[in-house]
């Protein structure tokens, strides 16, 4: 594909999109790591501006501060951008499929480049046959059920209070840095294994393990945007579902639904006809193939500057906080 043609395609400017923020991401955890290291050293180091963006990686805890606001009213402080990111990705769901997943989330962008990997090195990919794939699918659910029971319903707005309020709450950014700087070979072995299955089979981790995913799906079941076919220009090829990642039956639904389309658009790439497109159900005509990723990217950015505008993007804690704080890290939740 020449040079030109190739910067027309949606999938090439997905690649630099998810690589662009993954390499953001890196450098977000780069900084972290050397703001953490300050206190670590009791001052020795430089301190660097501790980027609120880490909190993306606080799901769980945010799910508690989106209950705790639910009930009270009250906006966590501590960590404010965890919640503002949950939100942003949820109306990405809500609003444009579940594309933070194949647009965003720095674990799906490791888990193609495996597959891809395997697949130049075995020359395919594998599926795991339908008996087993169906029951596997549904573990991620499981553990989002098993998160939503313990935090949305076992959990009363006192003991939403209270965790919010520990220092182990305060320090759990911390707290995961620490899980990326010192795996244990258990935490290894782990992450091998699962970098071995996601070569040899697409999307593992997001496919059958991730509970992030599966709310995300679930939610972009009520999406507007959706992968829709005219069935009038379509030769029934059966490129769009060859193409597909998640394996759906593309060339066979009048609109894909699925809670696994992740709105990658490899099948409206993969179509000759053109017969595809991600639209909402009122437009007809199909979209330029710019308009699904500035609406993604808007909404992110969107999300981002209203966290950051409403005044609940940086944390509460101050630098005594820290001081007091990170030197103990290594205890808590022990």
């Amino acid at each position: 594909m020449a040079l030109k043609e190739k910067f027309k395609s949606t999938g090439t400017w997905r690649q630099l999109v998810q690589w662009g923020f993954f390499l953001w991401i890196l450098f977000i955890g780069v900084q972290f790591g050397l703001f953490v290291r300050h206190f670590e050293t009791g001052g020795a180091t430089p301190l660097y501006l501790r980027p609120p963006g880490v909190e993306g990686f606080l799901p769980i805890g945010a799910l508690t501060s989106l209950k705790y606001w639910v009930a009270t009213g009250v906006f966590d402080p501590v960590h404010p951008a965890a919640l503002v990111l949950f939100l942003t990705f949820v109306a990405m769901s809500l609003l444009a499929k579940k594309s933070f997943c194949s647009w965003l989330c720095p674990v799906g962008t490791l888990s193609e480049a495996l597959w891809k990997l395997g697949q130049s090195l075995f020359g395919r990919n594998f599926a795991i046959w339908n008996w087993l794939d169906i029951p596997l699918r549904g573990l991620k659910y499981l553990l989002l059920l098993f998160f939503a029971k313990i935090i949305l319903l076992d959990m009363p707005a006192r003991a939403l209070a209270g965790f919010l309020r520990a220092p182990y709450w305060a320090i759990s950014d911390v707290k995961m840095l620490h899980f990326f700087t010192g795996m244990s070979l258990t935490t290894i072995i782990v992450l091998a294994v699962l970098a071995v299955l996601s070569l040899l089979y697409k999307n593992f981790w997001c496919r059958y393990l991730c509970p992030y995913g599966a709310l995300l799906g679930l939610v972009s079941m009520l999406s507007p945007m959706k992968i829709r076919r005219d069935s009038a220009t379509c030769t029934g090829c059966l490129r769009c579902s060859r193409a597909c990642p998640s394996r759906l039956p593309v060339h066979r639904k009048a609109s894909l639904s699925s809670p696994e389309c992740t709105g990658c658009l490899t099948c409206v790439e993969a179509c000759p006809e053109r017969s595809l497109a991600m639209a909402p159900p009122f437009w007809k005509r199909p979209l330029p193939r710019w308009v699904f990723p500035v609406l993604v990217l808007g909404i992110y950015a969107g999300g981002v500057a209203a966290g950051m505008l409403g005044g609940h993007w940086e944390s509460s804690l101050t630098y005594q906080d820290y001081q007091r704080l990170i030197p103990m890290a290594q205890y808590l939740g022990h």
